[in-house]
């Protein structure tokens, strides 16, 4: 009767400490709303190494529907043109810069760019998370912590990230953090995001639009946090168990193996 008061008392407090230590400021939250930028975040993407992007120029057979990987050096290798230099620029300052370069060569040259892969920047997801997409791959149902990076786009928000990825069975929905990370301490900020309710109601409020380097904690319910909590001090007892129940089953294999011979 005890232990079982103590597992609830645990829970509890658990649980408790969960919800009060992940109150968000106003100025947090504040912070964090920008899901009315989505097109401009999307615009304002700057390539980094090692994105790839693809080049539309009909007039200009050279470089027509080519796609290059962006070099360490911040630069792609184009025909006609030679190495051009797109670290650190927008696909609208690309596309650009390409046109006054092809103005030698052709006349009123029509260039587009486009990034094919986002390989530069990262969004970070730690917790109860799964390896697969949300349309069905991945394991929903691990019961085990883990950490996944997914590129970051420009325009991810809190939704879009976690339809990446199934949420195991004991993630708290309701207490999902976003921290963005900065090395200046002063530049932290965090916010909880209630999932669950945003799901449940359609207020899609905090349906924050994220940054690079953003981490997503989604955090086991208190009585998955319990059962994490006793499945790692079970570990600790696997190898003693093994090595008791390995000659005992070598024993039973022989025994069968003399009795199938005889």
């Amino acid at each position: 009767m005890r232990t079982h008061q103590r597992m609830g008392l645990s829970v509890v407090v658990v649980a408790g400490l969960l919800a009060t230590g992940c109150q968000s400021k106003h100025k947090d939250v504040v912070a964090f709303l920008k899901a009315h930028e989505h097109e401009v975040s999307a615009i304002e993407y700057r390539l980094g190494i090692p994105d790839a992007v693809q080049i539309s120029a009909p007039q200009v057979l050279e470089i027509d529907q080519v796609t290059q990987t962006i070099r360490p050096d911040g630069k792609v290798s184009l025909r006609l043109l030679g190495p051009v230099k797109v670290v650190g620029m927008t696909e609208k300052e690309v596309a650009a810069k390409l046109t006054r370069l092809l103005e030698p060569y052709y006349e009123d040259p029509k260039v587009q760019v486009r990034v094919t892969a986002y390989r530069s920047k990262k969004i970070y997801l730690s917790g109860m998370v799964g390896n697969g997409s949300g349309s069905g791959g991945g394991n929903a149902s691990t019961t085990y912590e883990q950490w996944r990076a997914i590129p970051y786009t420009g325009r991810d928000t809190v939704l879009d990230i976690l339809a990446q990825t199934n949420l195991s069975f004991l993630a708290w929905e309701s207490q999902i953090k976003v921290i963005r990370s900065s090395p200046d301490k002063s530049a932290r900020r965090e916010i909880q995001v209630d999932v669950a309710h945003m799901i449940r109601t359609g207020d899609t409020s905090r349906n924050v639009l994220l940054q690079p380097n953003d981490i997503l904690v989604v955090p086991p319910t208190p009585l998955g946090w319990l059962g994490l909590r006793v499945q790692e001090f079970m570990f600790t007892f696997n190898p003693l168990v093994q090595g008791y129940q390995y000659p005992a089953a070598v024993k039973d294999a022989n025994d069968v193996y003399n009795d199938t011979n005889n």
